[in-house]
């Protein structure tokens, strides 16, 4: 009995010293981190007056997402001899120039991914990857500044895919109006007169038109966060058949040497694509009415990538 005494005063003992020192390395910790902190608001601070000098600014970031995987005699499931893959690659990129009177912004957006599903037990099946997202959005904004905060402005933007189907269908916008920049990272440009240049092989679907171009775009970086948020839309004053949007938003969060995780999400509507499609796909023996711009189901186009991220 007296020795279970003495081992469990020992223990108590070793477990007192223990939280008393883990409390004493606490307390030096705390002022260390304040002290972090308050270095990182000074970093911070530097950095946005660096921001906001005159002259080029260059930079991008992006996200890899890779998925691979084989199964042979895995009799758990329907297939037991399969190969899949998923590949995705995003890049964000900018170079921007600002003057005291003018500025011209230039960026990037690309997204593409490819899948993979093979059965190797079907030797018809195709065991190569497939295009999956296709995402190609360059844009050029140049301004003559008016005011601080507002500019005469002048934007051409381009979108189409880059695996399948290049420039079919192709848009380019030309506009002008105004942009407006009521923070550093936050561009509102407002294009009451802009042509959307249409170019695609299906004529009968796709047509150009003049209407207004909105575009509002805010990117960010806060220390180890990326983050880009991009709308695009047209309204065409012919049709609103004729109109589009496009939402993409961009987070990157960097863990080690500019590498991190990354997630991307994009949301568009565009009926003459999905009419196009409608038609391409159109079962002349079935039942159904032929797709037109009065019966078809305009569904919303959306697409994610999650993986790696990168800066640059």
């Amino acid at each position: 009995m007296k020795k279970f005494i003495v081992l469990a005063s020992f223990v108590a003992i070793g477990f007192s010293t223990l939280a008393q020192t883990e409390q004493e390395l606490k307390s030096e910790q705390a002022p260390l981190k304040s002290e972090i902190s308050k270095l990182q608001g000074e970093v911070d601070a530097i950095q946005a007056k660096i921001d906001a000098l005159p002259g080029w600014k260059y930079g991008a970031f992006g996200t890899v997402g890779l998925s691979l995987s084989s199964f042979d005699n895995w009799f758990a499931q329907g297939s037991p001899n399969v190969s899949t893959g998923n590949i995705g690659v995003t890049v964000n990129g900018f170079a921007n120039l600002k003057e005291e009177k003018y500025f011209w912004r230039n960026a990037l957006n690309v997204n593409l991914g490819w899948v993979k599903f093979d059965d190797k037990d079907d030797p018809a099946d195709d065991d190569s990857f497939q295009a999956g997202s296709d995402v190609l959005n360059i844009s050029s904004l140049y301004g003559r500044n008016i005011t601080k905060n507002i500019a005469a402005s002048g934007l051409m933007e381009y979108r189409t895919t880059l695996l399948n189907n290049f420039n079919n269908p192709g848009y380019l916008d030309a506009g002008l109006g105004a942009t407006w920049t009521p923070l550093d990272n936050l561009v509102v440009v407002v294009h009451p007169l802009n042509y959307n240049f249409v170019f695609a092989e299906n004529n009968t679907v796709f047509e150009s038109s003049l209407g207004a171009k909105i575009l509002v775009d805010y990117t960010r970086k806060l220390g180890a966060i990326n983050f880009k948020s991009n709308v695009s839309a047209f309204q065409s004053y012919k049709s609103s058949d004729l109109s589009n949007i496009t939402w993409v938003n961009s987070f990157g969060y960097t863990l080690w040497k500019k590498i991190g995780v990354g997630f991307e999400f994009g949301l568009r509507g565009n009926k003459q694509e999905v009419l196009n499609f409608g038609l391409e796909n159109y079962d002349v023996m079935s039942m159904d009415p032929v797709p037109t711009f009065e019966n078809l189901d305009n569904k919303l186009q959306t697409y994610y990538l999650l993986g790696l991220n990168y800066s640059i």
